[in-house]
């Protein structure tokens, strides 16, 4: 490319020459980036709506499959348990009696300064036999307790100040031992000695120390079911728990109760009501959606003119449908009978309004029939919303598909201007200097031809 030399001969400035012609020509690509950024706008409202879509149509088919309204509250009539819901819940009733509250084994030691035998053994022997035996790097209670803690016997020690030896005076200590859980399977007892002593009978057991004691023994919680009848049935669990005591259903006993608590699992109107708004508020957010950004906006021109301005979704074919097929999904009639009738109500913008008063009052009257007309509308949205918004067949997901090629497109045509452009101003560039240098040339000659005219002229005078 030649070296430019801007109006050096000419006096053109050809820098803006060559700029003027290249903005001329670059108006084709000029107006390609402008509708690349208005249809990437247009696709990024698009895929938010379509995401929207897709949330709608999972929440509307969590509620359309079978079970998806089988939603239930567990109540109990006293503190004495408290009741919670499980997976797979019925509709049930249950009055039980409580017995027994589960509790840990727990027994303390007599008072000693440190522990009365070497090596410093304890065997821990629980309900079922088995046996753990633990040994600590001293005769120090301090060391006898960390031993007892750290070891496989599912035992707490704590060491606990107990006043001072009436004789020596020097302080002493219990060490309380108490099992880590609750139950009658988790009792234990606790030997002085290792586990040949126990085998042999030759330990001594913790308990039997003067001042030693069994604070509590391991037992399990109790329940009565049907108490007083020919079908009185307890039931026990290690911890306060009892788990699925019924389907779906879990109860914590937290005291004693002689008189009967009904606990009991219904449908929770409540919660039923509350997927129904749900749903309806989902589907108008969809509505709204597509209403606001459709709106067509009064402005006025650079000159003052009346002018009006579309939404980015307005003259969309495919979202208008979208909206029509989902509004109809919501408030076409189900056997005959309107959404209205269970509060879904339309209004006068187009969208939903639900009534959850309407809604509670027609589930207590007839609660299979709402939930049958929710589900079907359920059915439908999903339906629907999956049509719209398939990320392989979805109508809208096609569409933004067919845009975003376009925008591809309109991209690679904006490079290859980028290069013609550049192509273009070099040669420019090159006719501009090429025309600089000729003009040059020619003033030299100009001047030279000058010169030996005037030569020619003094010599003439001279004769």
């Amino acid at each position: 490319m030649g070296m430019g030399i801007d109006g050096l001969t000419s006096g053109l400035d050809t820098t803006a020459i060559i700029n003027a012609l290249i903005a001329a020509e670059s108006r084709p690509q000029t107006l390609m980036k402008g509708k690349v950024t208005s249809d990437t706008a247009l696709v990024t409202a698009m895929q938010a709506l379509n995401t929207k879509f897709a949330s709608l149509t999972t929440q509307a088919a969590a509620l359309a499959k079978p079970g998806g309204l089988d939603m239930y509250q567990a109540t109990s009539s006293s503190d004495a348990i408290t009741a919670k819901l499980g997976s797979g819940a019925q509709s049930t009733s249950l009055d039980l009696s409580v017995n027994k509250l589960a509790q840990a084994h727990s027994v303390v030691s007599a008072p000693m300064t440190e522990w009365p035998a070497t090596p410093a053994v304890m065997t821990f022997v629980k309900t079922d036999g088995s046996k753990t035996e633990v040994t600590a790097e001293t005769g120090s209670l301090d060391d006898m307790a960390y031993a007892i803690n750290h070891s496989a016997a599912g035992i707490s020690a704590v060491k606990i100040a107990s006043g001072k030896d009436a004789v020596t005076g020097a302080t002493q200590y219990r060490l309380q031992l108490t099992a880590k859980d609750t139950g009658e399977a988790n009792a234990f007892t606790a030997h002085q000695g290792s586990i040949a002593d126990v085998d042999a009978g030759t330990s001594t057991k913790l308990t039997d120390a003067a001042g030693s004691a069994v604070l509590r023994t391991g037992q399990d919680a109790k329940v009565t079911l049907w108490a007083g009848t020919a079908a009185e049935q307890s039931i026990t669990s290690a911890s306060n728990t009892f788990a699925a005591i019924a389907p779906g259903i879990d109860i914590t006993v937290n005291k004693l109760s002689a008189d009967p608590v009904a606990v009991s699992v219904s449908r929770d109107a409540g919660k039923v009501t509350a997927a129904a708004k749900d749903l309806a508020s989902a589907v108008n957010v969809i509505l709204g959606s597509i209403f606001t950004q459709s709106t067509v906006t009064a402005g006025s021109g650079t000159d003052g003119s009346a002018s009006a301005k579309g939404g980015l979704f307005t003259g969309e074919s495919t979202i208008s449908d979208a909206k029509t097929k989902l509004f109809s999904s919501v408030t076409t009639p189900v056997n005959g009978l309107s959404p209205a009738s269970i509060g879904i109500n339309t209004t006068k913008n187009g969208d939903l309004a639900f009534d959850a008063d309407a809604f509670a009052a027609a589930y207590a009257k007839d609660p299979v029939a709402t939930e049958k007309m929710l589900q079907t509308i359920a059915s439908r949205v999903a339906d629907t919303a999956k049509a719209i918004s398939d990320p392989y067949d979805g109508a809208l997901s096609q569409r933004v598909k067919g845009q975003q090629s376009v925008i591809d497109d309109l991209n690679t045509q904006i490079v290859d201007w980028d290069t013609r452009l550049t192509n273009r101003r070099a040669s420019l560039q090159a006719v501009y200097t090429n025309l600089e240098v000729q003009l040059s040339k020619m003033q030299s000659q100009q001047s030279w031809l000058s010169a030996q005219i005037s030569s020619f002229d003094a010599a003439a005078s001279k004769k």
